[in-house]
């Protein structure tokens, strides 16, 4: 185990943690990050190394990984000046966990295939909770061999991984993901609404739905903090912006009809706009209480 090599980078809410259960499972690992304090502080905790720039960081590694914020992100740590493709010796893996486009995930497959690396995008649902207990799920798009490469590494801090397809299907998986999240955080907030309109107890209510066919995690895991209005205990609404324009942008090319997820998307904006971008998905609920 210890004889593979592993790269991670990234080091922020998600990628600190998930490199952190990698180190602990007994992997040589370095990581990067932009900020160098990060890095140090990684370092620090867990006994890795760090390096300067992605390049330097990848070089001896067999598989790198990676989660940062978004496409303009991912090409500079991989195609970027002293980006991570420059410095990976032949034959080795990058995995993105980056929710980014299916489209960019496409161009770094080809460009890595051309330079003799391989590929995977692998992005994961569960949130930073998730990241830190070891329970994410991951979605991932590229070739069989190489995911059964790294599936079992994976599993240092996965709860479900599964490969759908070639590259670029992890990624549209992940649409899927946030397609069901946003219809259903704002189907809840439109119920905890009406309920409280109508006199009853929001959190009775909830209580005895959630064992019946309107159960979701939203529900188990929200309901209580959007009764109290609190909304700092999850994935915050700027990702989300980000992820849904990425669904949207993708809509227009596979002619998927989202009137749902438009909408949500508009409401999210409408949360920005006032300030609440860092706010959590559930905040969807304030803008009934107006």
């Amino acid at each position: 185990m210890a004889k593979v090599k592993l790269c991670f980078l990234g080091l922020g809410v998600m990628g600190y943690p998930m490199a952190g259960h990698l180190k602990k499972t007994g992997y040589d690992m370095t990581v990067y990050n932009r900020t160098t304090a990060k890095a140090t502080n990684w370092a620090a905790e867990f006994g890795g190394n760090h390096a300067p720039t992605p390049a330097e960081a990848v070089r001896d590694a067999d598989i790198t990984f990676a989660c940062v914020g978004n496409d303009d992100d991912v090409k500079a740590i991989t195609l970027g000046q002293s980006g991570a493709f420059s410095g990976m010796k032949e034959g080795a893996i990058f995995v993105d966990h980056t929710t980014a486009s299916a489209t960019l995930a496409r161009d770094l497959n080809e460009t890595a295939r051309k330079q003799g690396l391989h590929f995977l995008d692998a992005p994961v649902s569960g949130g930073q909770a998730g990241a830190e207990n070891g329970l994410l799920t991951i979605m991932v798009g590229g070739d069989e061999k190489t995911f059964a490469q790294v599936d079992p590494i994976l599993q240092c801090y996965a709860k479900k991984t599964r490969l759908l397809g070639s590259a670029g299907s992890g990624q549209l998986t992940k649409m899927v993901n946030q397609i069901c999240i946003g219809g259903l955080v704002q189907a809840l907030s439109e119920g905890i609404n009406f309920a409280e309109a109508a006199g009853l107890d929001a959190s009775a209510v909830i209580d005895v739905i959630s064992k019946g066919a309107a159960q979701s995690w939203q529900m188990e895991n929200r309901y209580e903090t959007m009764i109290e209005n609190q909304f700092d205990f999850g994935f915050a609404v700027d990702w989300m912006r980000k992820d849904l324009d990425i669904v949207l942008n993708e809509a227009k090319n596979n002619g998927a009809e989202l009137p749902v997820t438009r909408l949500v998307n508009r409401f999210y904006s409408e949360i920005q706009s006032g300030g609440g971008g860092r706010l959590d998905t559930s905040s969807l609920i304030t803008l009934l209480r107006k």
